[in-house]
């Protein structure tokens, strides 16, 4: 069985790892709170804080779905000599036979990736998510809770895919590009630009 540390138990979105880790077979050793906040895990995670005298030598996952605050997760506990970052696909996801994953990649509960995708590194994909074939996801880049993507489409480091958002077969979206949820992309996204959706005026 494989013990974990949640680093980063401010994040609501926790729960969800929480509950992947239960349906995965793995146990929770303890939370980490990386940043004054509430922790959002169950009563039976103990939690410490970064001003406990702690080292992280065993596997940790960062259970943050913003880019931004999972790199600086990531920079804080590898300083605490975290090494091992395991991915976490969820039991119930579909899952090709082909799949390149990266370290510290999370699948949450529901989700269908598409055959021969890569997940790069500490990427995040939430709840429900249906992805196609030829995904090239990006380093800690994020997808929201129902997206779709398309086949045969890059999302660059840091990007991040809001909920219901809709993406068009052979599109691009940029290294910390930002689409908004329910937006359709039809166009490719530059790196750094955000994609909202139009109000009539």
């Amino acid at each position: 069985m494989t013990s974990v540390t949640l680093f980063g138990v401010g994040s609501p979105v926790v729960v969800d790892i929480e509950e992947s880790c239960r349906r995965a077979g793995w146990s929770i050793q303890m939370g980490i709170r990386n940043v004054p906040a509430t922790a959002h895990v169950s009563g039976s995670v103990p939690v410490q804080s970064l001003t406990d005298d702690l080292t992280l030598p065993g596997p940790v996952l960062l259970p943050l779905f913003s880019p931004a605050n999972r790199r600086f997760a990531w920079r804080q506990a590898t300083s605490l000599r975290a090494v091992h970052f395991p991915a976490l696909l969820d039991p119930t996801a579909i899952l090709p036979g082909y799949l390149d994953v990266g370290e510290g990649v999370y699948v949450n509960a529901g989700c269908t990736l598409g055959a021969a995708s890569r997940l790069g590194r500490f990427a995040f994909v939430n709840r429900g998510a249906c992805l196609g074939h030829h995904l090239d996801l990006g380093e800690f880049a994020s997808i929201g809770p129902g997206a779709v993507v398309a086949g045969q489409v890059t999302i660059g480091a840091d990007a991040m895919i809001g909920a219901g958002a809709v993406i068009l077969p052979g599109m691009t979206i940029g290294a910390g590009a930002v689409v908004g949820a329910g937006v359709v992309v039809d166009a490719d996204v530059p790196a750094g630009e955000v994609r909202r959706i139009r109000r009539a005026a």
